[in-house]
């Protein structure tokens, strides 16, 4: 039962910090700025890999969030 329960903890962490990442990054685009929409989309990418590394996510799941952000960055770019 321990062994589950800090495995529970460490996959909410690294839940947590993807989480926060996208958040961010949406909340970025939505303010139309476009600098910090960059450094969270590159931030989030990097957590959701990560998260695919240690079986917190599926592969395609990542795959899709990573599109789904990288779409809306761009449309914020070419908007601008």
């Amino acid at each position: 039962m321990r062994v589950s329960e800090r495995k529970n903890l460490h996959n909410k962490e690294v839940s947590g910090i993807f989480r926060n990442a996208v958040k961010k990054t949406r909340e970025a685009v939505t303010g139309n700025n476009l600098e910090e929409a960059k450094k969270w989309l590159k931030t989030a990418i990097k957590s959701l890999d990560k998260a695919v590394a240690k079986n917190i996510l599926k592969k395609n799941t990542a795959a899709r969030k990573k599109s789904r952000l990288n779409k809306i960055v761009k449309a914020l770019a070419l908007k601008k």
